[in-house]
């Protein structure tokens, strides 16, 4: 069982930066693919980014791509989604994801799921 607690939402102007992270317990993060999605309201949720369990490689949504960067400590047991130049429509609630298989930008390939943190982007 690993439990995700997400954290660093807000409100943040438009072409401004928040830095998610994700803190995971239970077992250690280092034995998973992490990912980051998003839910807007009235939409389905979807991919965002992921990174393999070591952290070398890494892929976004074009939507995100250049302006968001995930990274992982996992020494830290935490996981982070920087995001630059935000835009009103990155406004969703953001969650964090683990897998115990490769990383996916499939959400059903995801075992275990934060709470969500809230990001509003206003312009």
């Amino acid at each position: 069982q690993v439990q995700l607690v997400e954290s660093g939402g807000g409100l943040v102007q438009a072409g401004g930066s928040l830095r998610l992270s994700c803190a995971a317990s239970g077992r250690a993060s280092s034995g998973y693919a992490m990912g980051w999605f998003r839910q807007a309201p009235g939409k389905e949720r979807e991919f965002v980014a992921t990174i393999s369990k070591n952290g070398g490689i890494r892929n976004y949504a074009d939507s995100v791509k250049g302006r968001f960067t995930i990274s992982r400590d996992n020494a830290k047991n935490t996981v982070y989604l920087q995001m630059n130049s935000l835009k009103p429509e990155d406004t969703a609630v953001y969650y964090c994801a683990a897998s115990g298989l490769r990383s996916s930008s499939s959400a059903d390939r995801y075992d275990y799921w934060g709470q969500g943190t809230q990001v509003t982007v206003f312009s």
